[in-house]
């Protein structure tokens, strides 16, 4: 073999890899789905909780010592944003200091992103455990003032004002709450 053949046979492999090397991305981005020089579109940023109001739906009837609850998270900016995950939820007392330990994440639902458009609401389900279900020395019952609510990777708390006897005391776990659902919450008849 010559040394002219085998370089011709060397530029014209050159030529193949580097052809292919243009035409293979050029031919996903003209893939059936996508218009080429059209990206898909980027996903609304989190929801900040300055962006929403918090607030409690319809109760569901009392069942095996606790009661269901939807609570609902509103958005009343002018921007779509993005909630994902579980809220931080916790009762707090007459002079604002957290009552017992947060609530517990309860697995019902997987997580799933949801999106919400001006004046759009979401839910999470929360359970609230009758305080007198723990020993009172355990539990040392108090009376809550509300609930303080965390939307989804927020640093800041929305309040609801709401008045029940919950735990002043960490451990006992007498608050539980789903991850982000979309859409409005209807009554919980059973858990």
């Amino acid at each position: 073999m010559s040394i002219t053949s085998h370089m011709a046979r060397r530029v014209t492999a050159a030529t193949a890899a580097a052809a292919a090397a243009i035409l293979i991305p050029a031919v996903a981005l003209a893939a059936p789905g996508r218009t080429a020089g059209h990206a898909a579109p980027a996903a609304a940023p989190r929801c900040a909780s300055g962006q929403l109001v918090a607030w409690l739906g319809i109760p569901a009837g009392a069942a095996a010592g606790s009661l269901g609850y939807q609570l609902e998270v509103s958005n009343i900016s002018r921007s779509t944003c993005t909630l994902y995950g579980y809220p931080g939820v916790s009762a707090f007392g007459p002079h604002g200091g957290q009552l017992g330990s947060a609530a517990a994440r309860d697995h019902a639902h997987a997580p799933r992103l949801v999106t919400l458009a001006r004046g759009a609401t979401a839910h999470m389900e929360l359970y609230l455990a009758d305080a007198a279900n723990y020993p009172p020395r355990t539990c040392q019952p108090r009376q809550a003032a509300g609930l303080r609510v965390y939307p989804p990777g927020a640093y800041r708390s929305l309040t609801i004002p709401y008045s029940f006897r919950a735990c002043g005391a960490k451990g006992p776990r007498y608050l539980h709450v789903t991850t982000t659902l979309g859409g409005t919450g209807v009554p919980l008849y059973s858990h």
